[in-house]
């Protein structure tokens, strides 16, 4: 389990840093009411030239107190600056690593607000938070261990209410912390429904339901504020309670340190001394409610970015990795697939030899996709099922093995960047000299080169949110020229002819011939005419392979291959004739 600690540990010869700066800052911060002590003294004497040095002696600590307590902030603020960094860089990490039965249970929008709000309130928590709470112990030790020396008596009428001010402490404490937690999940679920309005912001339009969509946010966004009102209600109630309680043992003090003086059991500038030490205190305490606050917000919060840290990647990399030769030959052995109980792929089996090609055919829901996303292993693809060159995929480090076996979605996510840019994920290196040519060419082999080009900035075209400004057909194309920049050894392609006319269809099929020269290709697909151009065709029902062999050989089988290439004919010819 990931805890702050862990975290925080490399920062520590910082922190330690901070912490004697701190320690310096309340030295310095210590000794001036010592030396007002002396001024009031040489002032009740009308010593005038001894309340001077004093006053120059004031002046000098408070110089060297500014200086330091700015360092000592600079330090250890950072630390928290640095921290934040830090867990959000591994966020990112991990959530590249998660899958997708991590997403069913977190919600974009709520991720997105553990990344953010989250993270600033542990910045807070370990940069604010750790200074006020050092701070505050070297206040305390200082100015009580400097009032004992004064007078013992008055510091215990002094700090007779703090058992009150502890009690306190403790019980709105456990408050906030519940409470706190309660603000930051309104907060994300508020988040979720406004990234979900905003990128689904067509089909709210298309269906008319703004009214809808808006009393949703309403209803969340009043929520939130409701969460948040309990805890500033909550923090509300607790300091003027504090400031009451400290304020008696401040009575007390003015009360008996007045009679002290005038019996003359204690100084004038010893008492003065003594009230300063306690005003030295007072903001420190009320500060523990403030602090507290910030304490059990920045648990709350480094609670909820744990989740996402702690969770457990569906992926995992191999202890002794494997290498696989770079034939390229695939191999499924028996594949059973399940997700969360409901049976997908059931004991799957097929082979497809080195630069060769598989046409992958079924009805919707047979779990064609699913096939295709274990191939590369980007789902928990089950031990002793895929080999690629006859290695397991689950013995080969998982960003190896998808170099090899390049995987193009049937639903195509592009980048809220240029159309070069989102080519430019298929390379290892977009700074190359040879980028913009092999860009080209993997966009005219995916027959969408022409399109950009007409586009108002070509390549450097904005794409727009998830590629809003293009069409499906277009996406489609781009992922294909994406997956063809890599130049793996086994291509996986899943139905990128699902949003394209009869003419680009036609424009991608020869492409995908030239594209699976001299390597492997994996094509997941429901027309029948890309099906034809593979070498071989399985056909999947239910999770089930119910027919396999060549095109030819299927389509004499008189089976489901051949009704599916019946059926598509018919609607090519009735198609034709209207």
């Amino acid at each position: 389990m990931t805890s702050l600690v862990d975290i925080v540990r490399p920062h520590a010869s910082r922190l330690a840093l901070g912490t004697l700066l701190l320690l310096l800052t309340n030295a310095l911060d210590k000794a001036i009411p010592w030396l007002l002590r002396g001024a009031v003294d040489g002032l009740a004497e009308g010593e005038l030239e001894v309340v001077k040095q004093y006053a120059f002696g004031v002046i000098g600590l408070a110089a060297g107190l500014w200086i330091v307590r700015t360092r000592s902030r600079i330090v250890i603020f950072n630390v928290g600056r640095d921290v934040e960094h830090e867990l959000r860089a591994r966020m990112l990490a991990q959530v590249h690593r998660l899958g997708a039965a991590f997403f069913r249970k977190m919600p974009t929008g709520e991720i997105m607000t553990r990344a953010t709000n989250d993270l600033g309130q542990v910045r807070l928590l370990v940069g604010f938070g750790a200074l006020n709470v050092v701070n505050s112990v070297f206040a305390f030790v200082g100015a009580i261990a400097l009032m004992l020396v004064l007078s013992p008596e008055l510091t215990l009428w002094a700090l007779a209410p703090f058992p009150f001010v502890v009690l306190l402490m403790y019980r709105f404490g456990r408050a906030i912390f519940v409470r706190s937690k309660e603000a930051q999940e309104a907060l994300g679920k508020l988040a979720d429904v406004a990234h979900e309005n905003v990128s689904g912001v067509r089909v709210v339009r298309a269906f008319a339901v703004e009214d809808l969509e808006a009393s949703r946010f309403d209803a969340a966004n009043a929520a939130a504020i409701r969460a948040n009102m309990r805890l500033v209600v909550l923090r509300g109630l607790m300091w003027p309670l504090m400031l009451l309680t400290l304020s008696l043992g401040t009575l007390a003090v003015l009360w008996r340190g007045g009679q002290m003086v005038l019996d003359g059991e204690l100084g004038v500038g010893d008492l003065a001394a003594f009230h300063a030490y306690l005003a030295q205190l007072l903001w420190p305490t009320l500060a523990l409610g403030w602090l507290l606050s910030i304490v059990q917000r920045g648990r709350a919060s480094f609670a909820r970015v744990r989740e996402i840290l702690d969770a457990e990647p569906e992926v995992t990399r191999p202890e002794q990795p494997q290498v696989p030769s770079g034939e390229g030959r695939v191999e499924v052995r028996d594949l059973h697939y399940a997700i969360e109980g409901r049976p997908i792929l059931e004991g799957v089996s097929f082979e497809v030899p080195a630069k060769t090609s598989l046409a992958v055919m079924g009805t919707v829901g047979s779990g064609k996709s699913t096939l295709a996303s274990l191939l590369p292993r980007l789902g928990p693809t089950p031990e002793g099922t895929v080999f690629v060159d006859g290695v397991d995929v689950t013995h080969v480090e998982p960003t190896e093995l998808r170099r090899s076996v390049a995987y193009a979605p049937q639903e195509p996510f592009l980048f809220s960047t240029t159309v070069a840019r989102n080519l430019a994920f298929g390379l290892d290196d977009p700074s190359a000299p040879d980028a913009l040519e092999r860009i080209r060419e993997a966009a005219r082999e995916s027959a969408v080169l022409d399109e950009i080009e007409s586009l108002p900035d070509g390549l450097e075209t904005l794409v727009g949110e998830r590629g809003v400004q293009l069409s499906g057909g277009q996406k489609q194309r781009i992922a294909l020229a994406r997956a063809l920049l890599r130049e793996p050894t086994v291509l996986v392609l899943d139905d990128p002819m699902s949003a394209v006319d009869a003419r680009t269809e036609s424009i991608i099929l020869r492409a995908l011939d030239r594209a699976g020269e001299g390597r492997t290709l994996v094509l997941v697909t429901h027309r029948a005419g890309a099906a034809q151009r593979c070498d071989r065709v399985v056909v999947l029902d239910a999770g089930k392979v119910v027919e396999e062999g060549t095109p030819s050989e299927l389509l004499a089988k008189g089976g489901t291959y051949a009704r599916i290439c019946a059926k598509q004919r018919l609607e090519r010819e009735l198609e034709a004739l209207s």
